[in-house]
């Protein structure tokens, strides 16, 4: 039979109340006193129940953390870093991290976000899905702060602070290396738009080339799907039939099947094509050539969210504030 706080109590010698402050730190209590009671929770093997201190102090120290991984994508890596960066902050903190996955499906995250209510969280970090906009409605986020992390929620009206990677100024800097290197006929392939993320390395790439007095041309765009069969037939039209000389690849799934058509097709890499990737995964390292990359800090974006949160619990008034990390051009070998 598993120990009970009375249990506990009887073993040190103290009354219950007093073993209930030592576990909730309500009130002073000696140290010698402390001591005794930790020593008999030890010798007891007593573990306080979460769910009934929560209730009692309406504090769980727990912070809700939701990603949206689908199961045939390889996202898990990018936003596994982000939970790494988020609970090396909560563990220092005294929070713990309860994660749950939306699938990148608006119902799902629905679901999760309901499923969290129901265990008295503190906070709550999320990856907001591509589906409907993720508003504050009644009865469905619980009284606690919100941190967006990665991306922006599509919303009216702001409910919670944001840290997301500068997309806009990363697609730039790949744009602009390409096009100082003399690639003139730069294909762009990405996922499909609507998220925030998605939609600012178009927006990246239009104004680099805008800058940098280079006509924009609908042809050289492709967009769909984000997949390893999409980046293969993307990059196969792109360079067979329509012969750019760089293409710029806005994730790296589709970066994986532009790397397949290449290989196939036996394209020299960069003095046929030249490159660019967005993420830095180990594989592109190893390619030869090494793929240049635009690198998002992800375990630092999970740092910072969780420090954000941190702050939001201890000044719940504030204005709710938009953060950017900036991405990092990291040139290897493929332009």
């Amino acid at each position: 039979m598993a120990a009970r706080i009375k249990d506990v109590a009887q073993h040190a010698g103290v009354s219950t109340a007093t073993v209930s402050h030592v576990i909730n730190k309500t009130r002073y209590v000696s140290q010698e006193v402390e001591k005794k009671v930790k020593q008999a929770m030890e010798e007891l093997n007593y573990t306080p129940n979460p769910v009934a201190r929560s209730l009692r102090n309406k504090r769980s120290n727990i912070i809700g953390l939701i990603v949206p991984i689908k199961n045939s994508d390889n996202s898990n890596n990018f936003f596994m870093s982000i939970a790494n960066g988020i609970e090396s902050v909560l563990k220092s903190s005294g929070y713990h991290l309860l994660l749950s996955n939306s699938q990148e499906d608006h119902g799902v995250e629905i679901r999760c976000i309901k499923m969290f209510n129901t265990q008295n969280i503190d906070g709550l970090i999320i990856a907001p899905t591509d589906g409907d906009p993720l508003d504050n409605k009644e009865g469905v986020f619980g009284d606690y702060p919100i941190v967006f992390v990665d991306r922006k929620p599509r919303s009216k009206t702001k409910f919670g602070d944001c840290i997301v990677s500068d997309s806009s100024e990363g697609t730039y800097l790949g744009i602009k290396a390409l096009l100082d290197k003399g690639f003139k006929k730069i294909g762009f392939i990405s996922g499909e738009l609507g998220l925030t993320s998605v939609d600012e390395r178009m927006e990246g790439y239009r104004q680099a080339l805008l800058d940098h007095g280079i006509q924009y041309d609908d042809s050289f765009i492709c967009i769909g799907e984000g997949t390893a069969a999409n980046g293969y037939e993307y990059t196969r039209k792109l360079t067979a039939e329509l012969a750019v000389d760089a293409l710029f690849v806005a994730n790296n799934i589709m970066g994986k099947g532009t790397i397949n058509y290449i290989r196939e097709a036996g394209l020299l890499i960069p003095d046929q094509l030249g490159l660019i990737v967005y993420d830095d995964y180990e594989w592109t390292e190893v390619m030869d050539p090494p793929l240049s990359v635009i690198k998002q800090q992800t375990f630092e974006l999970g740092r910072r969210a969780a420090e954000i949160m941190m702050s939001r619990i201890q000044d719940p008034e504030k204005p709710f504030e938009e953060y950017r990390l900036p991405a990092e051009l990291i040139i290897r070998g493929s332009f």
